[in-house]
């Protein structure tokens, strides 16, 4: 299917711009392109939250950093959201607006990780400060949203990733329970040459030469790439882990694994709710305000966490 009008023009933006590809740029360069799209989409209009709210986490890098943004409306539980950006670029401000903009259509109180970034911290940082900051969230959890509150996972791309790791480990080590977990075209494996990876309409924004950069960041050795805590499509078995909610984007690079992954959890005997947002590229979900697939997106994720959620009268925002 072909790209929607409102992606088709931001490609065709970018390229008049003569932006270099990202597997081409320094990790200073990438780091800089999402402030870079911002700027070009102009000033978010930020949802009103009842608290916004910045911590630290400890870990053996001397602590990373999470926002906390409780909703003006009941709170119906907490959601634990990992940033996307291959492991290697994104930032807490980067994702203000859709954290805002779930904690408005979800009613959950949204805590954002800012985890460690490769090539500086290398795998298995990411996933170690993951951990963290779940478990830092469900210490929390009455704090925010009252006793008894559901706790959430969810992130994009290789906040994905990152997501369905912390609900893997939190069943093997028998907790934090978990409602749900929320995967937006998460990666869950490292093989390269899946049709997806192949196919030439799937070369946008993000394409098979920017994953093959970012994991040669992240996890230089390809023979640690088949471990679970890297590539959770590889666990031996997806049995036991909460109800999923999994988006994909049809020209997107990710789509076949993260497809994979909710067949997989579906024939483990795991809820899940699953689709493939046919005419959008990876990245959409985040572009709140730049591409309607955004909305699109968020509300298809609201409308199937909402069963796994608190009813809306449990608790009043503080």
């Amino acid at each position: 299917m072909a790209l929607d009008e409102a992606t088709r023009a931001l490609c065709e933006r970018m390229a008049a711009q003569r932006w270099k590809p990202l597997h081409e740029m320094t990790v200073g360069e990438a780091r800089a392109l999402p402030r870079d799209l911002a700027a070009e989409a102009g000033p978010p209009s930020l949802p009103p939250v009842a608290r916004a709210e910045d911590h630290r986490v400890p870990n053996p890098g001397g602590g990373f950093a999470v926002r906390v943004l409780v909703p003006d409306r009941a709170v119906r539980g907490v959601l634990v959201y990992y940033h996307g950006g291959g492991w290697v670029i994104g930032e807490l401000e980067q994702y203000e607006l859709l954290g805002r903009t779930l904690a408005r259509e979800t009613g959950c109180a949204v805590v954002i990780a800012e985890y460690r970034l490769a090539p500086e911290h290398p795998y298995p940082a990411a996933p170690d400060d993951a951990w963290a900051a779940l478990s830092w969230a469900a210490e929390r959890t009455e704090a925010l949203a009252g006793p008894g509150a559901p706790l959430v996972v969810a992130g994009d791309s290789a906040g994905g990733n990152l997501a369905a790791v912390v609900a893997q480990r939190a069943r093997d080590e028998g907790g934090p329970e978990l409602a749900a977990q929320v995967l937006v075209y998460p990666a869950t494996d490292a093989d390269l040459d899946r049709p997806s990876y192949r196919e030439p309409e799937n070369q946008l924004l993000v394409g098979r030469d920017s994953m093959i950069w970012f994991w040669n960041h992240y996890l230089p050795d390809p023979a640690r790439r088949t471990e679970p805590a890297a590539a959770p499509l590889r666990a031996e078995t997806l049995a036991g882990l909460p109800p999923a909610i999994v988006l994909t984007a049809g020209h997107d690079p990710l789509r076949d694994e993260g497809e994979e992954y909710a067949r997989r959890l579906e024939a483990a005997g795991v809820p899940v709710r699953a689709k493939r947002f046919a005419d959008q590229m990876h990245g959409f979900f985040t572009m709140a305000g730049v591409l309607p697939g955004s909305a699109a997106g968020i509300a298809y994720v609201a409308r199937h966490l909402d069963p796994l959620l608190r009813p809306e009268t449990a608790k009043e925002s503080q």
